[in-house]
């Protein structure tokens, strides 16, 4: 699987990541066993970059993905986690579940933000304990919407000392909003910003302002490509940023999938290979709670996608004329080489 670099840093990401919320019970328990099978398969795929961070099933994610990956030589892959929320035993032990922050698991700790200096050491050796790991590759500042004088002021200097020490090999910011990402950009010398949800085929909010700022020698990795799942299976009641998908976004997302089938090409594969038209994406980050999601997703990123989808995409208005798309590719390739960004 191709591999690219993330901006000014010598830390590799493989084309397809595998985002590891899932492995913390997103919504619904996954087993140790599943979990374990899911990082094999993606494993054997070529994927080489994980993602995972505390917040995932209160640090579940974390343990399942270093116990995976224990036998794994550690220079073959890269793992990023984040920080930005401290993981705090609750005093009763832990009634109750976690659902309410979509994790099905027990509520044995809360959450509590903390973008301070301490609060991100803490969170990186807490995570390193848990991953059982002595480094991870990439930190990145977890949903600092809500704090971002505190991450910019305190956070991203103690991640920059961290970098220049070699105890971490980048940085990075994950949010489901383009602005704030794009004002770290400018103002730090941030490696990477994982993007969810902001630029897909239904929506490219992303490229106004953030991308063209990513693309001066940064990088992006993106997330939510399949917008909460509305792209692979719009129907009524299909959920759109967490929610179920209002009438007008499922109305542009059924006239996506019709344009996709016209060219015998199912949406979530179109979904899947949008965001590598763009220059400054060196990665696509895709959750999965089984090996069957892994090898359908990496089956998805090789199906061949004609040139004339997007041209008809944008004749129905559905994708500005503007907007870079990827090349079409040869069957049983990703896509044309590209030079690392």
């Amino acid at each position: 699987m191709r591999t690219t670099r993330l901006g000014g840093s010598a830390v590799p990401v493989s084309e397809l990541a595998l985002g590891c919320a899932a492995l913390g019970n997103l919504y619904h328990p996954v087993t140790d066993e599943a979990a374990h099978a899911t990082v094999d398969a993606a494993w054997d795929s070529g994927i080489r970059t994980f993602d995972t961070a505390p917040h995932y099933g209160l640090g579940l994610s974390e343990r399942r993905l270093g116990a995976a990956l224990h036998d794994r030589p550690r220079d073959t892959y890269t793992l990023s986690t984040k920080v930005g929320r401290l993981l705090v035993p609750n005093p009763d032990g832990g009634s109750g579940d976690d659902l309410a922050h979509g994790f099905a698991v027990p509520a044995t700790h809360r959450r509590v933000w903390d973008f301070s200096a301490d609060g991100v050491l803490r969170s990186l050796e807490a995570s390193l304990r848990r991953l059982g790991l002595d480094r991870v590759d990439v930190a990145l500042l977890h949903d600092p919407d809500d704090h971002a004088d505190q991450a910019l002021r305190e956070a991203y200097p103690a991640l920059e000392r961290l970098r220049g020490e070699g105890v971490i090999g980048a940085i990075g910011v994950g949010m489901n909003q383009s602005a704030l990402p794009a004002r770290f950009v400018r103002e730090t010398d941030i490696d990477v910003v994982l993007l969810a949800g902001r630029y897909t085929l239904l929506e490219q909010d992303g490229l106004t302002e953030l991308l063209p700022e990513v693309a001066r020698g940064r990088s992006v990795i993106i997330g939510g490509v399949f917008n909460s799942g509305l792209l692979t299976a719009p129907r009524p009641g299909a959920t759109y940023d967490y929610a179920p998908a209002p009438r007008p976004v499922l109305d542009r997302a059924l006239r996506l999938q019709a344009v996709c089938e016209h060219h015998g090409v199912p949406l979530r594969a179109a979904a899947l290979r949008f965001p590598f038209g763009h220059p400054a994406v060196g990665s696509v980050l895709t959750g999965a709670r089984s090996p069957q999601e892994v090898r359908d997703t990496v089956e998805q990123l090789r199906r061949p996608i004609p040139d004339a989808l997007w041209d008809e995409l944008r004749a129905e208005g559905l994708l500005d004329p503007a907007t870079p798309v990827p090349a079409a590719a040869p069957a049983g390739e990703a896509m044309p080489p590209k030079e690392p960004s």
